[in-house]
């Protein structure tokens, strides 16, 4: 009973983490023990597939608003900025190379 038990706690705390075959396991393992039949063990299952599948959505979240939190605290760069800042550079080589040989040009005049 321990041990089941022990399975339910990781499997509510870890819900994020855990595969559909692990929760079909852990399943599997109540219904065998007789602690839930096979019909509630497949609804045991179906329920934490749902709870797994919100909990990493809502971590992913998380993870995404810390990582934005972090880059603004530090002022650093985002990728779209950086690919602004090289169009610009772009445009700025192109404008000096022709400013370059229409100098060129005049020189040899």
């Amino acid at each position: 009973m321990k041990d089941i038990l022990k399975n339910v706690m990781y499997a509510g705390i870890g819900a994020a983490f855990l595969t559909r075959e692990k929760l079909e396991e852990v399943g599997r393992e109540l219904a065998d023990k007789g602690s839930l039949s096979v019909e509630e063990g497949k609804a045991f299952v179906d329920d934490l597939l749902k709870k797994s599948e919100s909990a990493k959505a809502n971590l992913e979240q998380w993870i995404s608003r810390k990582v934005d939190e972090r880059l603004k605290s530090c002022a650093c760069a985002k990728g779209e900025e950086i690919a602004e800042l090289r169009r610009k550079i772009e445009e700025l080589e192109a404008a000096l190379a022709k400013e370059k040989s229409c100098c060129a040009d005049d020189k040899t005049v």
